[in-house]
């Protein structure tokens, strides 16, 4: 389907934020109804939701290009869709194969991440087109030297590539802050690899790449954890300054080897301070779209809950319990109760500690139980985004009060990437 987002009803009623979806009591009972229809599990994607959350992200970046994060959506039709809007241009996928199923609507691609995938490999240099529109992710000479492996220079494309620059910070005391991806870290570094690959035949480095994951993907107000909130903030206000600079100069660098066409950064939690960064053309974001309940934990924006999944209760074992039809669809990261799937309706349900999320049942407790029948629905929002995708088909489109109409997920389209 052409999902139709048209931002510009955003737009026009800037007056109102994420209050308006926000009210369970307003918002949790129309879905309930408007999917009522349909068996469990229901995704239900609303559409009035998503446009506020997509038209917040642009007005956050100020101007600066948003490149979707493709990993925290995981909807063919989202993506194409927000591509047709202002503020958005390009997809950040997650892997090489993503990215060549993507070209065939998507003409600019980068692979987030390096790839080994070498039939993919084989494809993307034998194929003209697909080498214009899909850029590779590199920080070694030994992925250049995979890729060789597989196609040398010579009976290959010319292939595009972007350098990642690790943008984590050595903070006193705490340490190695932020995630372990690439090697380059100094300026003078990122300029000598930039110089070697400007060496190597049939690569052409095209952008650099650098994700500050301790500012865009660390909660900064945590509910009911205020020390880790003011540690979080303190850490993100002096790790931020240090990559500006040195990310600076790491650009400054490899400009002298590479005409870059693009400088990517950022997340959906950092936004505004990425966008600032005057090194920066376009920032890559996605998880603040659907908006997971993780990112309810940060003080300069709240995301819309745009997409949840439904369950039926089937079984009640106690008085004071009931039984939900699965709900283990548990969030990547740290293993910890914010990884874990939140249950925002009906409101006064808490899972057991010695059960939790189940894969295949889930058991609750609280004062709602009493009110609950089998086949009744219970209400989640899942802690990210992506993740959301691999467990469903589709999603129902919400808008207003009723089904509009269906979108698959890739799942539904028979793709498991990753």
């Amino acid at each position: 389907m052409a999902l139709d987002l048209r931002l510009e009803v955003a737009m026009a009623d800037a007056g109102s934020d994420a209050a308006t979806w926000l009210d369970p009591a307003r918002y949790w009972p129309v879905l309930t109804e408007a999917t009522r229809h349909l068996d469990a599990p229901v995704g239900a994607l609303h559409l009035g939701a998503l446009r506020h959350n997509a038209q917040d992200m642009v007005r956050r970046a100020a101007g600066t290009p948003i490149r979707i994060a493709s990993k925290s959506v995981r909807v063919r039709g989202v993506v194409e869709a927000l591509l047709e809007q202002p503020g958005y241009h390009g997809v950040l996928a997650y892997t090489l194969a993503e990215a060549l199923w993507l070209a065939d609507t998507v003409d600019d691609i980068v692979v987030g991440y390096p790839t080994a995938e070498r039939g993919g490999i084989r494809r993307l240099g034998s194929d003209p087109d697909l080498a214009s529109r899909v850029t590779l992710m590199v920080d070694s000479p030994q992925q250049l030297d995979l890729i060789d492996d597989v196609l040398p220079p010579g009976r290959r494309e010319e292939l595009r590539v972007c350098l990642e620059l690790d943008a984590s910070w050595a903070a006193p005391v705490l340490g190695h802050l932020g995630v372990r991806r690439s090697p380059v870290h100094d300026p003078a570094d990122a300029g000598a690899l930039a110089a070697y690959i400007e060496r190597r035949p049939g690569f052409r480095l095209v952008g650099m790449m650098s994700y500050e994951a301790q500012i865009a993907g660390v909660v900064n107000r945590p509910a009911g954890r205020p020390i880790d909130g003011a540690v979080n903030r303190w850490m993100q206000s002096r790790s931020m300054p240090e990559l500006v600079e040195r990310r600076a100069r790491a650009v400054a660098a490899v400009r002298e080897h590479a005409d870059l066409e693009f400088v990517n950064g950022g997340g959906t939690g950092s936004l505004e301070v990425t966008a600032a960064d005057a090194s920066i053309t376009e920032i890559a974001a996605g998880s603040g779209l659907f908006g997971g309940h993780l990112f309810d934990g940060y003080e300069h924006f709240t995301p819309a809950p745009a997409a949840a999944f439904a369950l039926d209760v089937v079984r009640s074992p106690s008085r004071d319990h009931v039984t939900i039809l699965g709900g283990g669809w548990v969030a990547s990261g740290p293993p910890a109760a914010d990884r874990l799937p939140r249950i925002v309706w009906p409101l006064g349900l808490t899972m057991l500690g010695r059960e939790s999320a189940g894969e295949v049942q889930t058991p609750v407790t609280g004062r709602a139980v009493r009110d609950l029948h089998a086949g009744d629905r219970v209400w989640f929002r899942h802690t990210k985004s992506g993740e959301l995708s691999e467990h469903l088909n589709e999603f129902a489109v919400v808008d207003g009060d009723a089904v509009v109409d269906t979108v698959p997920t890739y799942r539904g389209e028979g793709k498991a990437f990753l």
